[in-house]
């Protein structure tokens, strides 16, 4: 629809872009009118996430608009260059986009054509801007022309804009979903095939959950841009706020790592402290004492005792003891309530957050020296080696072997050069603390820490405290620092707590399957399913919910009451009795969740026959 050029706007002083309508094309009245609508409808539009149109004119036949420059690259030539963004930075693009489309939306204008391309990523900011109208109509439209004529990118088209049918703003939210699947994937969830196919795919096959592509996708961010992909525009966001408001709870979702936990991960992979000064006494001082007091078995001749004996002490100082420390961290980490998972959603997030300040600091386009420099510093290095070995076994001339040994030297240093910066834009430790974790030998740190604590304690990793442990830690507490003779008339207390902590686990386990359940009973899962049989699905699904809810709000409630309980008894303002009363009525509480627990097995049983 038209070419644009840089250009500056003199009387102002300030870089713009110029958008014509090529005279060939200016010459039709159809493609002139839907040049100028573009130009008007994104003038009327007046928001931080939508580029501004400055000018709309004619001079000698030549048709074009003025706008903004936004000096930047779009969003797929992003993804295209340097891979998927990362989930915080995702949602955080998508989320200004919604942004964008809510207040064009709240102006009576969709936009029909919304793409990675359309999408600008500003350089110096990262702000997203949103840009060409070309295709915008008023609100209530349909996907084609008055000519009859489909119009839009069909690997981005909405069901109903693929098949020509009415749309409104929801359209746009589809496109978004796809947009935001690509952005974390660097796919799309329907390709190749012709145009025709590709159409028919869109309009009828569900499409899969992002979550299978980018597997590291927190699960509210998939959910919020699998209900974008829905089919049925009922099915989705309502209105595009209700979209990005849905984003602001997945940005929030990456929830503050706990202090302990984020220690944690910054020190498990550092030498810490007085770790030099040890890794200096270990590998100088203690065999220099220690050749001292094996002198003797060696004069003696016992010089493979004293090996053994040197070999010992290298692999008890240099190897035991650094384990048993790491070990023991790892163990005051498990008994404070956290697990491998913790540590692992400790690390990522650490990561991400070092990745979104790399892009600050070093820019986000990658130079011509970055992608240079690598490739030259393996190219000096296997050069230097080959020029060493050469050398040495004196295929090259002695006389060259003063201004050769300058040039390997030379070339190990641009080597050197090279690694640190194609690395600077990567969090090497990051990465490797995550790799560290994962593995099998993470885990099996964390289970040999965990060795003789609470199985509660040990399995917790839920990347923070849930309400019911951090209360139950409090009241453990307090029983533990009330006096001797009373912690002896409330006996059953201890194993009472434990036993609502593990009820309010169970439950809110199950209050997650449900929730996702409901997801499911409205997404891909039910594809083909009668309307009749889903809204009955839905229905038993929401009332199970309901009751699992009021069970957790109870048992964390029951919780929360005998913790106030010992609160009052150690400052003297309650008795003994008053607690025992409320014991009885939290065994009350377990016993209807217990019976709601054993419920959900029958069901389950059942559902599996």
């Amino acid at each position: 629809m038209g070419v644009v050029y840089l250009a500056r706007e003199v009387a102002l002083e300030r870089l713009v872009a110029i958008k014509l309508l090529p005279p060939d094309l200016a010459a039709q009245p159809a493609l002139r009118d839907r040049f100028l609508r573009e130009a008007r409808t994104a003038a009327q539009l007046s928001q931080p996430n939508i580029v501004p149109i400055h000018t709309v004119d004619e001079v000698k036949g030549f048709v074009f608009f003025v706008m903004a420059y936004i000096d930047g690259e779009t969003l797929g030539e992003r993804v295209r260059t340097r891979g998927p963004f990362t989930p915080g930075e995702c949602g955080r693009i998508l989320r200004e986009i919604a942004w964008a489309l809510a207040y064009a939306h709240a102006n009576g204008v969709i936009h029909r054509d919304l793409k990675p391309d359309n999408i600008i990523i500003e350089r110096a900011t990262g702000r997203a801007v949103l840009t060409d109208f070309g295709i915008a109509r008023l609100l209530t439209t349909t996907g084609l022309t008055a000519g009859g004529d489909l119009i839009g990118t069909p690997e981005y088209m909405s069901p109903e804009q693929a098949t020509g049918e009415e749309l409104d703003g929801r359209s746009d939210l589809y496109s978004l979903g796809i947009v935001g699947f690509f952005a974390l994937s660097g796919r799309l969830p329907f390709e190749g095939g012709s145009i025709p196919t590709l159409l028919l795919r869109q309009a009828t096959e569900a499409a899969p959950s992002v979550a299978h592509f980018a597997p590291s996708t927190p699960r509210a961010l998939t959910q919020a841009v699998g209900r974008c992909l829905q089919k049925d525009p009922d099915d989705r966001f309502p209105d595009a706020k209700g979209f990005a408001d849905a984003l602001s709870v997945a940005l929030e979702a990456r929830r503050e790592i706990p202090a302990p936990v984020r220690a944690f991960v910054k020190k498990s992979l550092a030498i810490e402290g007085g770790g030099c000064l040890y890794l200096v006494g270990a590998l100088y001082v203690g065999p220099t004492i220690l050749t001292m007091l094996l002198g003797p078995l060696i004069s003696r001749g016992l010089l493979a005792a004293g090996l053994f004996t040197y070999i010992g002490y290298l692999a008890v100082v240099l190897g035991g003891i650094p384990f048993l420390i790491h070990v023991n961290r790892v163990r005051r980490l498990v008994r404070a309530g956290y697990g491998i998972e913790d540590v692992l959603a400790g690390a990522k997030a650490d990561t991400d957050q070092r990745k979104e300040e790399l892009a600050v600091t070093v820019g986000r386009d990658v130079t011509p020296l970055e992608r240079v420099m690598p490739k030259l510093g393996w190219a000096a290095f296997v050069a230097s080696v080959t020029a060493a070995v050469l050398l040495v076994k004196g295929v090259i001339p002695g006389a060259l072997g003063r201004p050769l040994s300058l040039g390997i030297m030379l070339g190990i240093v641009l080597w050197v050069v090279g690694i640190v910066v194609g690395r600077r834009r990567r969090d090497v430790l990051g990465e490797r603390r995550i790799r560290y974790w994962g593995s099998k030998f993470g885990r099996w740190l964390f289970k040999i820490a965990a060795a003789g604590l609470p199985a509660r304690l040990a399995g917790a990793g839920a990347t923070h405290r849930r309400t019911e442990l951090a209360i139950a830690f409090a009241a453990e507490d307090l029983y533990a620092g009330l006096p001797k003779e009373i912690r002896a008339s409330l006996p059953e207390l201890p194993g009472i707590v434990a036993h609502l902590e593990k009820q309010a686990r169970a439950v809110r386990a199950r209050l997650e399957q449900l929730e996702q359940a409901l997801i499911d009973a409205g997404g891909e899962t039910s594809h083909g399913a009668a309307p009749d049989h889903r809204a009955a699905l839905t229905t038993e699904l929401v009332a199970a919910r309901d009751v699992a809810r009021e069970r957790l709000s109870e048992t964390v409630a029951a919780l929360e009451i005998i913790r106030l309980d010992l609160l009052r008894l150690r400052a003297g303002a309650s008795g003994i009795d008053r607690i025992t009363a409320d014991l009885a009525a939290a065994g009350d509480i377990g016993a209807a969740v217990d019976r709601l627990l054993a419920a959900g097995e029958e069901i389950e049983k059942e559902l599996g026959r």
